[in-house]
């Protein structure tokens, strides 16, 4: 995925394109540029009004604000940034590892930092105490720069010395509307205490939109997440979703389920496997779900394999998402049955992504998945095992995770394939992520003793849509792939009924 070429192969049609809900509001709105964001508030922030975005430390406030200013820079609108706690060059330090070159957007004179010293020594307490000076200093920043957004960051430093509650209370009333008679799109971060969303109490009262910053910690795995508290004047998603901070800054995953609204394509694709494509009536419908389920050895990777190649030889792009090997141990062991990955991988027709699915939470797993998705927009997702996050989170939990990357993935006509660990011992018509209900194909690997070795089977347990065998076939891997034999394999001979025969055991 390296070169112009290989990133084209994959970026076929027009999958991965987040619908924007139909909130509709008559309210001016700011785009954020912010992935998600914009779609949770129906366009963006309020235009010439105040955003609180309050949460605790490393919660991923000042990343927010500053990217909600280098969008808007992007869109013709300078911006100016208020900093009470970082100078300018810690703050372009900080956030060059995002992508952002705020100091070349200084030069260019689009963006203004304002470094505000506050000391709390220095700051004698009076009922005379406002915030004059701040505006004077905002304001000839304002005009210098021309500027359309403003950000102050945070505003507990501006109060810090400060006890007097009345005073406190009539000057964040005076910061609010002096930003909104200066008509700015104005982001107001804010420190989160423990009860409450801000610690003045006051800040999500007097602001026209409020969003909250979630860091948490389960079982020794983080999620961020976001929530729209608030907006005047609009509709908005009310759940938390999920957000990630990486190389490309903020990206939010609206978690909201999409409905069953997404279309239904009679077009077939191949499973890899002419013999099940003709159990199947011509082999999967494009944009279905299909679950691969068995015991451990019967050969769940290897049909999900099958079904990824057959899928690149069509010239379509596949995304591989595998929880249990890495990208070249999977290489070499698919190597041993005929299929050459690296091929794939080369001409860029394949993405294979790896990881333990403990290294996050599933709704992180979940931002990731759609943000790869929008990357490489690709026609088939394998992903392989999903059964590996039951370990961590609740059954219930991974049920909705699946859920909503189900609809995700229908709504984009992407045809999935899952694999699904069943136990030794178990049910085989059951898996333990409990998705079967999901699924719109299903097929069942099965391990049998027979005459002295084990013997692998397959049967399509259900299939919607399609008239489709309900033979139990025998299949075997060799170095060619996956040979699936024509007839039914051998059942143990029944004793005939009634009393035995002269010299035949009873």
């Amino acid at each position: 995925m390296s070169s112009g070429a290989e990133i084209g192969a994959c970026h076929q049609g027009s999958w991965g394109v987040v619908k924007k809900p139909a909130f509709l509001s008559a309210l001016p709105k700011a785009p954020s540029g912010i992935r998600g964001l914009d779609e949770i508030t129906g366009g963006g922030l309020p235009r010439g009004r105040p955003t609180l975005v309050c949460g605790g430390a490393g919660s991923g406030k000042t990343l927010l604000s500053i990217e909600f200013l280098v969008h808007g820079v992007e869109l013709g609108e300078p911006g100016v940034f208020v900093a009470f706690e970082e100078t300018s060059a810690e703050l372009a330090e900080n956030v060059a590892s995002l992508g952002f070159d705020v100091k070349r957007l200084a030069a260019q004179k689009k963006l203004l930092i304002e470094y505000v010293r506050v000391e709390r020594s220095e700051i004698e307490e009076t009922g005379e105490y406002n915030l004059e000076g701040l505006f004077i200093r905002l304001g000839h920043a304002i005009d210098t720069a021309s500027a359309k957004r403003v950000v102050l960051d945070t505003i507990e430093s501006l109060f810090a010395g400060l006890s007097n509650m009345a005073v406190l209370r009539s000057e964040l009333r005076r910061l609010f509307r002096w930003l909104k008679d200066r008509g700015v799109t104005a982001v107001v971060t804010a420190e989160r205490a423990p009860g409450g969303l801000t610690r003045h109490g006051l800040e999500e009262f007097v602001s026209d939109c409020v969003i909250l910053l979630d860091h948490r910690v389960t079982d020794q795995i983080s999620t961020r997440r976001l929530r729209v508290v608030k907006y005047r004047g609009s509709g908005h998603g009310t759940n938390e979703y999920p957000f990630l901070i990486d190389d490309d800054g903020v990206s939010v995953l609206p978690i909201t389920s999409l409905g069953l609204h997404h279309g239904a394509s009679s077009e077939r694709v191949s499973s890899g496997i002419p013999s099940l494509d003709a159990m199947l009536g011509g082999g999967y419908f494009r944009g279905s779900t299909v679950l691969i389920s068995g015991t451990p050895g019967a050969g769940k990777t290897s049909l999900a394999t099958r079904f990824a190649e057959a899928v690149c030889k069509r010239g379509e792009c596949c995304l591989y998402f595998s929880f249990e090997e890495s990208p070249g141990q999977l290489s070499r062991n698919m190597r041993s049955i005929g299929i050459d990955l690296r091929r794939w991988l080369k001409k860029g027709l394949l993405r294979l992504e790896a990881a333990r699915p403990t290294i996050y939470g599933l709704e992180t797993h979940l931002a990731f998945m759609h943000r790869a998705v929008r990357e490489s927009r690709p026609a088939a997702v394998v992903i392989d095992p999903i059964t590996d996050f039951t370990l961590t989170d609740s059954l219930a939990d991974n049920k909705a995770m699946l859920m909503r990357l189900i609809d995700f993935l229908k709504s984009e006509d992407i045809t999935v394939a899952f694999t699904s660990l069943t136990s030794a011992g178990a049910h085989p018509e059951q898996t333990e992520a409990a998705v079967s209900s999901l699924i719109d194909t299903w097929i069942v690997l099965r391990d049998l003793e027979r005459q002295g070795r084990r013997r692998r089977v397959l049967c399509v347990l259900k299939s919607r849509g399609m008239a489709h065998s309900h033979d139990v076939r025998e299949f075997r891997l060799t170095d060619r792939g996956v040979d699936l034999g024509d007839d039914q394999p051998a059942q143990p001979k029944k004793r005939p009924e009634g009393p035995a025969r002269k010299g035949e055991r009873p």
